[in-house]
Formats: structure tokens, C-alpha cells, sequence
């Protein structure tokens, strides 16, 4: 579908959101919008009804869209909010579209850290401060002290790290607020990061399937245990449901073989979860997010 390209950027209708997400499944959003600046983005807020549904996306990772699509509005971060800063002092200004792997790129430049664990977060900033994402036995909201933070009025207001609860994998705050950026402190003449990041990420690609469709890890990790070691163990490593699969390589990874549907990848998602209650007694919660609805029965694509 061609774009339609006004002043308040680019608006796309009834769009394939399978464009827009790591794993290459998704219906069709509504409404698809990209701004090409934050005033953009803020009087686009404004322009729309109280009652229209908005989610936001960055690079659509540790996302599942359903085959049904997203009624109302999707609202891409990566073209406006792309700005990385070095404030001085150990402090870093990020937007909320840029790459976690530019922050740790960057932070490794100005020799600042440790940054490194964001080198191996596969979504963007605005999505690793929604979900606390970490890596590497860091985590995003470790190294928060201020958000800036916008609701659907296009109203803008900083927050500090303390009017958040933060937790493993989850953040909670104000309702309908989106993160539009994050100050994060870092210590300063930190001087080692380059050559871990190297071996990090070595590491990641030898043991993460990273050559194919995925969301990156599906499951949270229980206390004191990995979601992967139980997956494993319960017999799950290259099941299939349709074109989706249990990673071979990593059991945390459920990857798209070709032609996979939302349908097929959460129907897996659900047996991974049942087969590891049965089998281990641990009842495993997804980090992926769900948006969207089922495909309704008897519909096309």
C-alpha cells in the first residue's frame, strides 16, 4: 500500500503489520502513523479521538501481532525519536526509537558503563523502559533516572525513576502514558567495554538463532531457574506447530520457518507452557506482548 504523505508525516491505512515485526506475522493495523519529528507526533496525539485505541512500536520485537490486526492506531517511534546524547557526567539522553545496541555502541565511544547488557536487547529504548528489557545480567531500568513521558492529549512531563514500580521484566507506572525518552547514569572512564561487547554478542550469536524470524526470548525466567533449561528438558526443542517452531539452537526461541501465522506461533507459545507444567510444575509467563485480534473464523487474509 502506497503512503499518503502529509505535513504530520506518514499515515498508512489498513497496513500489514507483519512488515513491522521481528517474527514476519501480524495482521492489519487501522491505522499506521509515523512521524517525522516529536511536534509531529504530539499534535497527531492531539488530533485524535479520546476513545481510539493507540499502541506504539519500535522495532517490533518481543511482539506478537495477531493474524486479525490491531483496531486503532499504530504509532512507530523510530523516525522521530531516534536522538542519543551525551549530557557529561556520566549521564545519557536516549529517545525512545533508537536501538538498544546504538546505546551500548555509543556508551562504549564515550567510554561510559556498564551499558553493555544492551547489546544484547534486540528492541528499542521506548520498549526495553515498558518491559525493564535486559541482557547479560543487566537490566534497562538499573541505570533510569528520569523519563520523559507523554499521554494522549500530546502533554509532556518528566518523571523521576521513583514514580515507577519496577520489577523483573515488568514496569509499572501512570496509565496511558507513553515513554518518549530516558536520562540513564553511567559511570565515566569506563574504559572496557568495546572487547565484552564483542565477546557478548559473539557469545549470543552462537548460542541464539539470530538468522531467523523471532521476537528474541518468549518466556520469562522463573526464580532461581531459565526458561530455556526447562523447555529443554521437557522434550520441546524443535516442536512444531505450523510453520513455528521451538528453536533447535535455543529453546527459548520460537522462530518462524517460513509462512507461520500469529495463529500458529501462540498455539506453540501455549503448548511450551502446558507441556513445561505438566512435566516441571512451573507455570512459565511470556515476556513476548500480545496485541491484536484472532482472525475471525471463516475470514481471509
Amino acid at each position: 500500500m502506497a503512503a499518503t504523505r502529509q505535513p504530520a508525516g506518514t499515515i498508512l491505512h489498513n497496513e500489514p503489520m507483519a512488515k513491522h515485526t521481528t517474527w514476519r506475522v501480524g495482521g492489519r493495523a487501522d491505522v499506521y502513523y509515523s512521524p517525522r519529528c516529536r511536534d509531529e507526533l504530539l499534535d497527531f496525539l492531539r488530533s485524535l479521538d479520546a476513545d481510539t485505541p493507540v499502541y506504539w512500536i519500535g522495532l517490533g520485537s518481543n511482539l506478537l501481532v495477531r493474524d486479525g490486526g490491531i483496531r486503532g492506531v499504530v504509532i512507530a517511534t523510530g523516525q522521530a525519536l531516534n536522538g542519543l546524547r551525551n549530557l557529561g557526567g556520566g549521564v545519557v539522553e536516549a529517545e525512545a526509537g533508537v536501538p538498544c545496541t546504538v546505546v551500548a555502541r555509543h556508551c562504549s565511544r564515550w567510554e561510559l558503563g556498564p551499558a553493555e547488557f544492551f547489546a544484547g536487547i534486540p528492541g528499542s529504548v521506548g520498549g526495553a523502559l515498558r518491559m525493564n528489557a535486559g541482557a547479560f545480567g543487566g537490566e534497562t531500568w538499573g541505570k533510569v533516572i528520569e523519563v520523559d513521558v507523554v499521554d494522549r492529549r500530546g502533554m509532556v512531563r518528566t518523571r523521576g525513576r521513583e514514580g515507577y514500580k519496577v520489577g523483573y521484566r515488568e514496569v509499572r507506572g501512570p496509565l496511558e502514558e507513553w515513554f518518549l525518552a530516558a536520562r540513564f547514569k553511567f559511570e565515566e572512564h569506563y574504559a572496557a567495554a568495546a572487547e565484552r561487547i564483542r565477546t557478548l554478542v559473539s557469545e549470543r550469536k552462537a548460542r541464539q538463532p539470530l538468522g531467523l524470524p523471532s521476537c528474541g526470548s518468549v518466556f520469562k525466567n522463573p526464580p532461581a531457574d531459565h526458561a530455556a533449561r526447562l523447555i529443554e528438558t521437557a522434550g520441546l526443542k524443535g516442536t512444531r506447530i505450523g510453520a513455528a517452531e521451538v528453536s533447535p539452537k535455543h529453546a527459548n526461541f520460537i522462530i518462524n520457518t517460513g509462512g507461520a501465522t500469529a495463529a500458529d506461533i501462540e498455539a506453540l507459545i501455549q503448548h511450551v507452557r502446558d507441556t513445561v507444567l505438566a512435566c516441571h510444575g512451573v507455570r512459565l509467563d511470556t515476556e513476548v506482548q500480545f496485541l491484536g485480534e484472532p482472525l475471525a473464523t471463516g475470514a481471509g487474509s
